[in-house]
């Protein structure tokens, strides 16, 4: 499984390469989230495939890294997807490395 650091997440992004998807549950989005990242919850993500982009890079967040993590291994195996990565250490070192998140 393919994993990107914060600082490459959001290059890629900035440079249109790659989409951030949030697969954290509402109420976590609500403390804190990735200004411009897709909100897809973990429990939805299989009946909504259609919405992840196939033409880059898919960025996948959660909170630490571990769910996302198993999205990415789950997408890989069964759904053919190839241009995913996991973001290591998910919001938590995304803000850490002191990238611009959205707070209510």
């Amino acid at each position: 499984m393919k994993a990107m650091t914060p600082q490459q997440a959001k290059a890629a992004v900035d440079a249109g390469t790659a989409v951030i998807i949030d697969v954290r549950e509402p109420d976590e989005l609500a403390q804190a989230s990735v200004p411009g990242a897709v909100h897809i919850p973990i429990g939805e993500l299989l009946a909504r495939l259609g919405e992840v982009p196939r033409d880059r890079t898919v960025v996948f967040i959660c909170h630490s890294g571990a769910r996302s993590g198993s999205v990415c291994e789950h997408l890989e195996a069964n759904e053919g997807f190839t241009d995913i990565a996991n973001l290591e250490g998910g919001i938590v070192a995304w803000y850490q490395a002191g990238l611009p998140v959205t707070t209510p």
